[in-house]
């Protein structure tokens, strides 16, 4: 399976994530530490960074890793949004925002501050929401060969029905795409 066509800047939304092949894109408690030594393209993470003009989070994730600098491993930098019903007891950090209004206004918000270039949603929850509005631009995932098994998952919406998506890029946007992994660990093996 080749790659997705490459990220521009061009005022879009993007819910944008690494999941694990089962549909994590956190471990428990928010961990990110699942990531490490996962291989990307070479260039993605400026590809992203230059292409990002401002960022939009859920609380949770924020009281998690509250490092603004830790986004795309201090490559990118720029105004972050953090969306709370509860900003008066968030630590005020340079160059965050807590904003307590509804989601379409904290896009509103995060897109003129993207000055013309993405607003990335780093949020599950305010993700499926901004679904739900219709405001969410692309669907932008690197699926990494890890099965997680519990976690924060993409998408959870018990008793909803299904959301068809088209992919982007050439060929049928209704194609399914397919991966092929090997084992390379196993639970409960033996090491030897």
């Amino acid at each position: 399976m080749g790659d997705t066509e490459r990220q521009t800047a061009g005022g879009k939304v993007l819910w944008h994530f690494t999941m694990s092949l089962d549909g994590f894109v956190a471990g428990p408690e928010h961990g990110m530490d699942w990531t490490a030594g996962a291989s990307f393209r070479p260039g993605l993470v400026e590809e992203y960074a230059s292409t990002t003009g401002a960022v939009l989070g859920g609380r949770k994730g924020w009281d998690h890793s509250p490092d603004p600098g830790a986004i795309y491993g201090g490559a990118w930098s720029g105004p972050l949004f953090v969306l709370t019903h509860h900003p008066e007891d968030a630590t005020p950090v340079e160059g965050v925002t807590f904003l307590d209004c509804d989601p379409a206004e904290a896009v509103r918000i995060g897109l003129e501050a993207a000055g013309g270039k993405n607003l990335e949603v780093f949020s599950p929850s305010i993700g499926r929401r901004l679904l739900e509005l219709g405001l969410i631009d692309e669907i932008d995932l690197h699926i990494a060969p890890v099965l997680l098994g519990e976690g924060i998952r993409l998408y959870d919406n018990p008793g909803g029905g299904p959301v068809r998506l088209g992919r982007v890029g050439a060929g049928d946007p209704a194609a399914v795409v397919n991966v092929r992994y090997r084992p390379v660990s196993r639970p409960g093996a033996r090491d030897s």
